[in-house]
């Protein structure tokens, strides 16, 4: 493995996988989406580019929803990565399922308007309606 690889995998251990380059667009994600699929209220996530990042054990199973491609372990069902496209360049990992999470820190928190009303957001981080595009006060 990579000294400089981001490592991690699922509850289970069936799935692992390794993400080399820096991590960016770490943010809360409060979209309705991400706390379905998370079983969440809102789901932490960190960006890498797509040819950085390869599973090194087993095979996530996918899901298609709204245009958008999720990975899921089959077995335990521990949430690992989204695809905005098939074909994106980028691929988004769920900052928890990293081994050492704690080696990133998120900057910001998306989507709020889908934001749950007794999630009490004390961080001081930014926040965004939707995107990163208008920043709104909380």
């Amino acid at each position: 493995m990579n000294p400089n690889a981001i490592a991690g995998g699922c509850l289970c251990g069936s799935i692992r996988y390794e993400a080399t380059g820096q991590p960016y667009n770490i943010t809360h994600c409060h979209c309705l989406d991400c706390r379905r699929s998370g079983g969440a209220p809102f789901v932490t996530w960190a960006s890498f580019s797509r040819s950085g990042f390869r599973f090194t054990t087993g095979q996530p199973r996918e899901l298609p929803w709204a245009g958008r491609l999720r990975s899921f372990c089959p077995n335990c069902g521990t949430p690992l990565t989204f695809l905005a496209a098939a074909d994106a360049e980028e691929i988004d990992v769920t900052v928890c399922s990293f081994d050492q999470p704690t080696t990133v820190t998120p900057a910001d928190h998306t989507w709020v308007e889908d934001r749950l009303p007794w999630i009490r957001l004390a961080d001081d981080l930014p926040t965004y309606r939707q995107k990163r595009q208008t920043h709104v006060s909380q």
